[in-house]
């Protein structure tokens, strides 16, 4: 796994939770799709790719020599 992929994760999650913020702010729902549901998944999305970037740095060869 690639350190750009974590990252990518990640940026995901932030644009997916800042949909949701932007459909809460103006109370739009795409049929199911609502605030808090897109809010959630961004949310869940950015966390695993947080403990993806967490465990990258963990295994990294130059992270052992500190």
């Amino acid at each position: 796994m690639k350190f750009k992929f974590a990252v990518v994760i990640f940026l995901i999650g932030f644009l997916i939770t800042l949909l949701g913020a932007w459909l809460k702010i103006t109370h739009i729902t795409f049929g199911p799709f609502n605030g808090n549901i897109a809010l959630t998944i961004g949310t869940f999305i950015q966390g695993l790719g947080v403990l993806l970037i967490i465990i990258k740095i963990l295994i990294s060869k130059k992270f052992k020599d500190l």
